[in-house]
């Protein structure tokens, strides 16, 4: 895949992984456009980066995500590699009820509904091009969980089943579907979802997972394990029980 001269679509592109992906890829001569629901994050990364073009959107929302649509369609026509990063990560005990599943943030809706919306939207657009890409974001909690975070950790679950299945209905295409797979990232992402003693830890640095994935991309690396995402992957794969309890015992 190249990885200079395209026009590109990064959703929760702001901050975090997004604007780490942005900064690489507008370097590396490609056309940038972002999206978030938080107008003054999306400003605050426009004047970092003057590169880009965006659009504020709250992706959790159908009118949104068809807003989106039809305005990369009218403004951007070339795009194609669309991004799905956008996420939100809770901590939910599930002993206390339903109270929190759904405030402060749909995880269900920004996680997996979006990326699976998305992708259908743009599908058609993207089966146009030459060359094209689904980048999908998903997690090294999403092979192994953490108990605490279990609606988050199911829906990355999910978007890396449906990112294998995409993948496979659109082997005879153009269109080349990637799994970023990151561990701990030092992100706005999981503030407050972690305990005291694993605060000290804040995990890596976004531009160490957007480096990997443009290394990835350039190789035609499908499945982009980043850092110790690797080494949950593989205990998903040879001894799950024993990496959940390893991940959990604290």
């Amino acid at each position: 895949m190249k990885i200079n001269g395209n026009t590109i679509l990064i959703t929760g592109g702001a901050t975090g992984i997004g604007f780490a992906l942005a900064e690489m890829l507008v370097k590396a001569d490609n056309k940038v456009i972002i999206c978030g629901r938080r107008e003054f994050k999306l400003n605050e990364a426009k004047e970092k980066l003057p590169q880009i073009e965006f659009k504020t959107c709250d992706i959790s929302k159908k009118k949104d995500r068809s807003s989106l649509f039809n305005w990369i369609k009218n403004n951007f026509a070339d795009l194609n590699i669309l991004i799905n990063n956008a996420g939100i990560q809770k901590m939910i005990n599930l002993t206390e009820g339903p109270h929190g599943l759904f405030t402060h943030g749909n995880e269900i809706e920004t996680n997996l509904v979006a990326p699976i919306d998305l992708s259908a939207f743009f599908i058609p657009l993207l089966a146009k091009k030459k060359e094209s890409a689904i980048i999908n974001v998903s997690s090294g909690l999403g092979f192994i969980p953490i108990a605490a975070m279990p609606v988050y950790c199911a829906t990355k679950a999910a978007v890396h089943s449906f990112t294998m299945s995409l993948r496979y209905q659109l082997r005879d295409t153009c269109i080349k579907v990637f799994e970023i797979v990151p561990p701990a990232v030092d992100t706005e992402l999981g503030k407050g979802t972690t305990d005291e003693v694993a605060e000290g830890y804040r995990g890596i640095p976004p531009s160490e997972v957007a480096s990997a994935t443009l290394k990835a991309l350039a190789n035609n690396e499908y499945e982009i394990l980043v850092g110790e995402a690797k080494d949950l992957v593989k205990g998903s794969r040879t001894n799950p029980g024993k990496t959940f309890q390893n991940l959990n015992r604290w």
